[in-house]
């Protein structure tokens, strides 16, 4: 089957299983909170939660990702909550200059514990197995998430996100958890290297990647070096990115990994698009890479754990 193929394969199955999905909300503190979940016949299954980036909501992870196909396959309950504004209220307080965040006061801690507890007391989520990830500004909440309630989780994702001074010194999970970061090394938004990003709605004040996996290792225990670096086949040669996977030295269920996407941008890797216009998508945010799959490799890390 050719790549194209694949691609609309992918839309096709992902669109179905989106479709099958239901939308609700739930009470904090006097606010509802809209979510949309897609649950699997069978009850106390594994719970991925998957946080939008900033300007998105949870339909598009819905219909520009492969989690809903994924989930369907792998009979795994998945929740895509909404941010308020379109944006989270993450550990930081910069959050780039043209942009709004979530009105003042918002506490997403709150609402995705809630949201995790509610689908933990009806059934169905095996409380063992609960995952959190997501993109740029839900790349952001999912590493606030694991450092305010690592309790909830078994591991976490981060795509398209470093730390910064202010998420890293707040950071005190209640025990070491499983974390895999994907980073493009051309990310106009969030820098590879750190600091400010070349484009207009970039924040400063990021750390680099080196400087984000280098803290995940030593909160988990994990030695300093990289373990093994492995160049995965460059499987879509036409976007001129390429994909390297840097494990670590970690104590057994403790892992660290960062999947660098060389030359990528600030994009989910996939193999369908993962944004409306591709065009302007790769004018603003850079190159998205089809080598891998940012839903596939994260749900095969995380069925590791526990």
């Amino acid at each position: 089957m050719t790549r194209r193929r694949l691609r609309i394969a992918a839309f096709v199955a992902a669109f179905a299983a989106a479709s099958a999905a239901s939308a609700d909300t739930i009470d904090i503190d006097g606010v509802k909170r809209s979510y949309t979940v897609q649950l699997p016949a069978k009850r106390l299954v594994p719970l991925v939660v998957v946080l939008h980036g900033k300007t998105q909501r949870g339909a598009d992870m819905m219909t520009r990702t492969a989690w809903p196909q994924v989930a369907k396959r792998e009979g795994v309950a998945v929740v895509f909550p909404d941010g308020l504004n379109h944006a989270w209220a993450d550990a930081r307080t910069k959050a780039g200059p043209a942009l709004r965040g979530p009105p003042a006061g918002t506490d997403d801690v709150a609402f995705i514990a809630k949201l995790v507890e509610k689908l933990v007391a009806n059934g169905t989520a095996d409380p063992r197995r609960v995952y959190v990830t997501g993109i740029s500004n839900g790349g952001a909440m999912a590493m606030t998430l694991v450092c305010a309630r690592a309790d909830l989780f078994a591991a976490g994702a981060s795509v398209s996100m470093n730390l910064t001074d202010e998420t890293a010194v707040t950071c005190h999970p209640s025990r070491p958890l499983p974390m895999l970061l994907m980073n493009g090394t051309a990310d106009p938004l969030v820098p590879y290297e750190g600091g400010r990003g070349s484009s207009y709605y970039a924040a400063d004040g990021f750390w680099s990647t080196e400087e984000t996996l280098a803290f995940w290792r030593k909160l988990n225990g994990c030695e300093s070096d990289n373990a093994d670096t492995t160049d995965l086949p460059d499987r879509a040669p036409a976007d001129q990115s390429t994909v390297t996977r840097i494990s670590s030295r970690c104590p057994e269920g403790h892992d660290v990994v960062l999947y660098r996407i060389n030359q990528g941008g600030h994009r989910m890797p996939g193999f369908s698009p993962d944004a409306r216009f591709p065009k302007v998508a790769a004018s603003l945010l850079g190159t998205q890479n089809g080598d891998i799959d940012a839903a596939e490799t994260i749900w095969t890390f995380f069925g590791q754990f526990p």
